[in-house]
């Protein structure tokens, strides 16, 4: 198996966990600053419906989270396979490096800055990654 190709991904779920924890760490005081109590929260309420109640700048780490776990499961996915194949190569792993730092740098910039247009730029070269990865996988397989 090759484990060089895997770092990038423990990496991202390593980031992952941190984007949980600032999330957490801005939206419970935010919460209790405007009076939120969880305990008295409606039967199946979400994280999302809190965000009209909090300021954006905390509404945007709980979004940026939720990134985190949509696209990159396809990363993830894509890069057990190029490693249970063994057909990683160094093109691989550097992409597969590019694709957590940049969904690092789009996590940062969303959740401080967050212009649209910068943070697609972001989203666009980590896809960018992601899709040469996947084809690298598909050609792996078959």
């Amino acid at each position: 198996m090759n484990t060089p190709i895997l770092a990038p991904a423990a990496a991202l779920v390593l980031w992952s966990l941190v984007m949980l924890f600032w999330m957490a760490g801005t939206r419970l005081p935010a919460m209790s600053k405007i009076g939120m109590d969880l305990g008295k929260a409606a039967p199946g309420g979400r994280g999302q419906d809190i965000d009209p109640n909090v300021p954006p700048s905390v509404a945007w780490k709980s979004h940026n989270y939720a990134h985190l776990m949509e696209q990159p499961t396809i990363f993830y996915a894509t890069i057990m396979i190029l490693a249970v194949s063994g057909a990683a190569t160094d093109l691989s792993v550097m992409l597969a490096w590019g694709y957590t730092v940049l969904r690092v740098i789009h996590s940062l910039w969303q959740a401080t800055v967050n212009t649209v247009s910068i943070r697609f730029m972001f989203f666009l070269l980590s896809t960018v990654c992601l899709t040469i990865l996947a084809v690298q996988a598909l050609l792996a397989t078959i």
